[in-house]
């Protein structure tokens, strides 16, 4: 394996979630050959656990945003600090994903292989019993305005291959990709902020990569629950923003035909059901701006 650059700055950004964030810095130091630079992004969290994490971690970076800016307002403040700070990539990480050691230098290689690869992703796992496949080569569902989570299985030593959307949850990103065309859009604070960035690099003529042998865990529940009324209302508006910014004629009939009768669906039955919260989410989704 090629010697790492050392000017990748990992981002790790944390609302609230203080041993969940340690585990993911401490995972990143471990990585071999070479550790990236880690820089804390907190969100003005309320616990005090930002101002924690900057004790516990003196030899990282850190950076206060002063509110909660969501994921993708958070990382997008992290964006700018490590383009300040000089980064060539830049690796975006959720507080609950746990890097292999050699992950990131195995998504360093493979973006360095490809001077037209803007964003490459690793294989993310849950933390279940049988390691549940999370995301690996997915693709952008056009009609949906969704990443699905996985495309075919790997071939055996098969280096990288190309994808259509890349997982937020851990990515690696080309810095100069970052600055000719921007990095997270804070306006969706969180869900769909990592399509949106696959769109636009993939329609400016970057590539998107899946590194198969690069692993990342990734500890949150699986099977998932329902999803929370707040997440269904930012999912829907958001991917709904990305229609508008982003598609063509013919791809904007073939969301619509789909979004606006599933929504009626989904409507009806949380409210037939009682659940009443989900209605309204559903309700807020489908018309806020």
């Amino acid at each position: 394996m090629p010697e790492p650059s050392p000017q990748t700055i990992a981002i790790v950004l944390n609302y609230c979630r203080e041993a969940l964030a340690t585990q993911c810095v401490e995972a990143l130091a471990r990585s071999v050959p070479t550790p990236p630079r880690i820089v804390i992004v907190d969100n003005q969290s309320p616990d005090g656990s930002g101002a924690r994490l900057r004790a516990r971690f003196p030899q990282h970076d850190f950076l206060q945003t002063g509110a909660n800016l969501g994921y993708a307002g958070g990382n997008a403040k992290g964006m700018d600090w490590a383009l300040a700070a000089g980064a060539t990539r830049i690796l975006v990480i959720n507080d609950d994903a746990e890097v292999a050691p050699s992950a990131v230098a195995l998504l360093e290689c493979a973006l360095d292989a490809d001077p037209k690869a803007a964003m490459v992703g690793p294989t993310i796992v849950y933390d279940d019993a049988a390691q549940s496949l999370c995301w690996a080569g997915g693709a952008l569902d056009v009609k949906r305005a969704l990443g699905t989570r996985a495309g075919a299985p790997a071939e055996l030593g098969e280096a990288s291959r190309e994808c259509s959307s890349v997982s937020g949850c851990c990515v690696l990103l080309r810095a100069e990709a970052v600055r000719a065309r921007g990095g997270f859009d804070a306006s969706y604070f969180a869900y769909g902020e990592d399509v949106e960035l696959s769109v636009r690099f993939a329609r400016a003529g970057w590539r998107l990569l899946w590194v198969p042998e690069a692993h990342v865990v990734h500890h949150t529940p699986w099977p998932e629950p329902e999803i929370a009324p707040w997440k269904l209302t930012l999912r829907d508006r958001n991917r709904r923003r990305l229609v508008r910014t982003h598609y063509t004629t013919g791809e904007r009939v073939s969301f619509a035909v789909w979004f606006w009768p599933s929504r009626v669906v989904r409507l009806l039955q949380y409210t037939l059901t009682g659940d009443l919260a989900r209605a309204v989410a559903v309700w807020r989704g489908a018309w806020e701006r």
